[in-house]
């Protein structure tokens, strides 16, 4: 494998941040947090005008370190919509044998059929009221595709992500389609690409915050110098460098691990989920911590990633959760 990313793959980065920078700017996100809205049409459209729900299509020529790389710009933006569950259900639709689904799957990839996620349980469905599917299933049961409509009941949940507003969501009579039984190896893997994706999704989060500090401490001057030059912030700021740069070649070798099916790669997506649920939170404390009294304010949009962190830390199991399936996998 590579140790750095190709011009490609860069690309794909430039051309999702730049869509979000005109799509989704701040005075976007505070208005979006302080609506009754859990979905944004509009930052939608311009992500699944790039193609992204289509980015692990089989015959995309791409894979899940393609759309690792985008979900990591999702979250150095904190965009809202249900990325992950789209391209996930694009790709386990592709798959899928069964011929009701194959109807759906035009209208997936270009993103005018949302599709969420709701495995493991249905507790931190994002986007559910706009959801026309939902991607349903356990680890060691089936993987569903449940449509909207008649026998789903969604209830609203507090949620401190205010950029990812969440629902509980019960099926109950709810025309539902599998797409793989209890046992096919496809549903642990889909299951693993969500890891890496939630994973990288944090990694962006982390870099952000990271990124925002570093700024703050160049520009912000006390006692008539930036207050960059002082020691013990230059140690934090470092600090917060040190758990993130790493942390780039931890979740895109996962991916990659992902994509070449190699031996270690379950064990290396529940490593990702759980190292980087860890960095996000403490980068985000850091961040607070570094910029004072200002991190503190609405206005300044810190919090939307200090909150999406304690989100991602949950979501499809706990780093504690997942660093002990990876001890057993290594027979520890």
């Amino acid at each position: 494998m590579h140790f750095h990313l190709t011009e490609e793959q860069a690309a794909i980065q430039d051309a999702v941040r730049g869509t979000l920078a005109e799509n989704w700017p701040m005075e976007r996100l505070h208005a979006f947090s302080e609506s009754d809205a859990d979905f944004d049409p509009q930052s939608w459209q311009a992500l699944m005008a790039l193609g992204l729900g289509g980015i692990l299509l089989p015959d995309s020529g791409m894979g899940l370190l393609d759309a690792a790389l985008a979900s990591q710009i999702a979250g150095e933006a904190a965009a809202p919509g249900p990325l992950i569950g789209q391209m996930l259900a694009v790709h386990a639709v592709a798959h899928s044998a069964n011929p009701a689904v194959a109807a759906f799957l035009d209208d997936l990839v270009e993103g005018v059929a949302v599709a969420t996620l709701a495995l493991d349980g249905s507790d931190y469905v994002q986007s559910a009221n706009t959801a026309r599917f939902f991607l349903t299933g356990s680890r060691n049961g089936p993987l569903e595709l449940v449509e909207a409509g008649a026998g789903v009941t969604i209830t609203p949940m507090p949620s401190t992500d205010r950029s990812r507003p969440l629902a509980s969501v019960t099926f109950d009579g709810a025309v539902t389609h599998q797409l793989f039984a209890a046992g096919d190896p496809f549903v642990a893997r889909v299951f693993d690409a969500a890891l890496v994706l939630v994973a990288a999704d944090a990694l962006g989060g982390a870099q952000k915050c990271t990124d925002m500090s570093v700024a703050y401490a160049q520009q912000r001057e006390q006692f008539g110098q930036p207050i960059g030059r002082f020691q013990a912030l230059k140690h934090q700021l470092a600090q917060m460098a040190l758990d993130v740069e790493p942390a780039h070649a931890f979740v895109w070798y996962a991916a990659y691990a992902w994509d070449a099916q190699l031996p270690d790669a379950a064990r290396a997506a529940a490593m990702a989920k759980a190292h980087l649920a860890d960095v996000f939170v403490r980068c985000t404390r850091a961040a607070v911590g570094a910029h004072g009294g200002i991190g503190y304010t609405w206005e300044y949009g810190l919090n939307y990633w200090f909150r999406r962190a304690i989100l991602d830390r949950a979501w499809l199991g706990s780093p504690g959760e997942h660093r002990a399936r990876a001890a057993q996998m290594a027979g520890w």
